[in-house]
């Protein structure tokens, strides 16, 4: 009962807390229901940022790999820091120079509106049916297996806790998306990333306390002398990151993800100035840096004490173990409240995002301008992809491995939209018919790649990364080519706006070539080159 209490009180604190800063806000107009009034300073961008990334897919899914690969995992999160300094010093300043709330409207100025409603569509459907769902499905199971649900409720059904967790979810983060709109979504991101940032880092004390009672050094040296093959940075043949992928798959899904992908970057488009987004970003990038002491070590912390034991049964289950088995009683509320924070923010920001891309993208060109019909459009259509979203989540249980199901998924359309991205923001004279045939070639390859049976069993023997990491250069050697044979007569230039000061951070270079040095420093130190 203590737990459940602690728990609401976190949770409707954060509802609170989040209300009162932003009661005074600007709803009716599309700056201030899209893109924050243009308001948003470095620190909320930085907590949006994070929380956006930050869920039960992380947390539970990346410290259960750790379980099984060590810290070569810490891919996903170090990786993340340098494509967050590419957004900071490439990718913001012309975002912010063409006065953008999307993604596609970005691949219209530059392409044509064919470019901007493929990706648009593309976008709404992937948010729909992939991730929002994987969203809700993980932070359901997260959240009952944490409150212990069965016994608290008295229901043995796991499919009835299931789609009973799975609504609540759905229900909080649309009235957070879909009534206060993105200044809404990053207050209450900023404050949860604040309890998840300390309860994440009790997690990985109590852990290694756990370990060794003379302190985390002692315990650190204890784990890596019993188990050196799990601190190797360099991932072997049978990882789930081989060293080699580094360079193809997962650097591209890494930059996808964080300088191009709406759901995420969508928050810095509310910048204030380019000034404030690229402090925002740079100090994400600094995070994602140390969040392997969060989303890997307790992973590896799990292996060391239950390994042998038995008492962890498959990988995924290390977190929660540790959780449930270090964390103190008074404590476990808290926490709980926290997770349900990071679920609501990756459920809220994406919902947003979809919500944003169909009024702007979709219904915006038949409103003629409209604002307050564009708006209430875009708060009816929120609320039926959340409907949607929330009846497809629990037939997710039927998937053997959820968070292998969302990273190939996920391929179907970073791969496709990044290689026009960048095709679209460094050359001026690609032609729009060639990026709208990489969009669809690029998506119904990877397609055929996955479930055609003869062509996976090829993309297995090369990797999964290395294909796409092969499409993606196929793609970009297709729009080369068009560019040579047929280029734009008159090369598009990206025109500034006038909306946002765009006097870059003084100190966004040399933060950058900080963060670089440090991943570098990271690899280096912890790499053992036999194991390759």
């Amino acid at each position: 009962m203590l737990t459940i209490i602690t728990f609401a009180f976190f949770t409707a604190l954060v509802g609170v807390i989040t209300w009162f800063l932003t009661r005074g806000d600007d709803h009716g107009t599309f700056a201030g229901y899209f893109l924050a009034g243009r308001t948003l300073t470095g620190g909320f961008i930085a907590g949006s940022l994070l929380l956006t990334n930050l869920s039960t897919e992380q947390l539970v899914g990346l410290n259960g790999s750790a379980y099984t690969d060590g810290i070569a995992v810490m891919a996903w999160e170090v990786i993340a820091g340098l494509s967050l300094v590419f957004l900071a010093l490439f990718f913001l300043p012309r975002y912010l120079k063409s006065g953008i709330a999307t993604v596609p409207q970005f691949l219209e100025k530059r392409f044509d509106s064919t470019t901007r409603t493929i990706t648009s569509v593309i976008f709404i459907i992937a948010y729909t049916g992939i991730l929002l769902p994987t969203v809700l499905y993980t932070g359901a199971t997260g959240l009952a297996g944490i409150l212990d649900l069965k016994d608290i409720t008295g229901i043995r059904s796991d499919t009835t806790i299931l789609w009973i967790t799975v609504w609540f979810i759905g229900i909080v983060g649309s009235i957070y998306a879909i009534f206060g709109g993105l200044r809404t979504v990053a207050v209450s991101d900023t404050i949860n990333g604040f309890g998840l940032l300390v309860g994440g880092l009790m997690i990985t004390w109590f852990g290694l306390n756990a370990v060794n009672e003379g302190g985390v050094l002692a315990a650190f040296q204890e784990m890596k002398s019993a188990h050196p093959e799990k601190f190797n940075s360099l991932g072997g043949p049978k990882s789930s990151i081989p060293f080699s992928t580094l360079f193809t798959g997962v650097l591209l899904i890494n930059l996808f993800y964080w300088t191009t992908n709406q759901q995420i970057i969508q928050r810095t488009f509310g910048a204030k100035s380019l000034k404030e987004g690229q402090k925002g970003v740079l100090i994400a990038g600094i995070f994602k840096v140390l969040a392997p002491i969060i989303l890997v070590m307790p992973g590896i912390i799990a292996f060391h004490l239950y390994a042998e034991s038995g008492e962890v049964t498959a990988a995924d289950q290390a977190y929660g173990t540790l959780v449930r088995n270090v964390l103190p009683a008074p404590l476990a509320g808290f926490f709980a409240a926290v997770i349900a924070g990071a679920i609501l923010s990756s459920f809220n920001s994406a919902l947003n995002s979809t919500a944003t891309l169909f009024s702007l993208g979709v219904f915006g060109r038949f409103s003629n301008g409209d604002e307050k019909k564009t708006i209430a459009t875009g708060k009816i259509c929120g609320a039926l992809i959340a409907i949607l979203a929330m009846m497809m989540a629990p037939f997710l249980a039927e998937q053997k491995s959820i968070f292998d199901y969302l990273q190939k998924m996920n391929g179907l359309y970073f791969i496709p939209i990044f290689s026009v991205m960048l095709m679209g923001m460094f050359t001026k004279r690609v032609p729009a018919f060639a990026a709208n045939i990489a969009l669809v070639l690029g998506f119904v390859s990877i397609a055929l790649g996955y479930f055609i049976p003869s062509l996976s069993k090829i993309v297995d023997k090369m990797h999964e990364f290395h294909f796409l990491g092969a499409v993606f250069f196929g793609l970009i050697m297709l729009m080369t080519a068009i560019r040579i044979a047929a280029p734009l007569k008159t090369p598009r230039v990206h025109e500034h706006s006038g909306n946002v000061d765009l006097t870059p951070w003084k100190f966004a270079k040399p933060l950058g070539i900080g963060l670089g040095v440090v991943v570098l420093i990271l690899y280096v130190a912890f790499a053992d080159p036999s194991a390759l």
